[in-house]
């Protein structure tokens, strides 16, 4: 029987380290009525964290909220920010350590991240000529459809993946820890 609770201990252990390793705080309702939240983790000794509106999708067609070829503030209202403390690798790209806005352009095949060194403003107009880099992401589908947009970080072996989801879309981008 002590075998049995210790083994099951240790069981739901395992199963909460994960989870622990993301953490979420809301930070206050936008303008539009969307939740602003702060997601950080610890990747490989980087602490990241993601600041971002999660519109709700309420009916409406993905391609009306992420339009192909067009620049995308991904999120609501702010603009998307970005904080590491240690540099980050995304493709061929070095990203120092610091504070960035984060934006995508979807299309059909694959999307590309836009890291930008412009910061404080508000997600719309876009600015490409204050872009850092951009990098591009693989596209998914989701297992179940995502009502409100989700971003978030998986710990890889390699690093971590960044990942958005919405509607039943899901774009990836690795990256590693410099």
């Amino acid at each position: 029987m002590r075998r049995t609770a210790l083994a099951l201990f240790a069981l739901a252990a395992l199963v909460a380290t994960p989870a622990l390793a993301q953490k979420t705080t809301e930070l206050h309702p936008g303008k539009g009525g969307s939740p602003h939240v702060r997601t950080e983790w610890t990747i490989d000794g980087a602490t990241i964290s993601i600041d971002y509106g999660r519109p709700s999708l309420k009916g409406r067609p993905e391609a009306q909220l992420m339009p192909p070829g067009k620049p995308w503030r991904t999120g609501a209202d702010e603009a998307t920010t970005l904080k590491t403390d240690k540099a980050l690798k995304c493709g061929d790209v070095r990203v120092p350590a610091g504070t960035y806005t984060l934006y995508t352009v979807p299309n059909t095949g694959e999307w590309e991240l836009a890291i930008s060194k412009r910061t404080g403003q508000w997600g719309t107009p876009v600015q490409v000529n204050d872009d850092l880099a951009r990098v591009k992401m693989a596209v998914g589908k989701t297992p179940a459809p995502v009502e409100q947009l989700t971003i978030s970080i998986d710990d890889t072996a390699a690093g971590g993946t960044l990942r958005i989801e919405w509607g039943s879309t899901s774009v990836t981008a690795p990256f590693t820890v410099q």
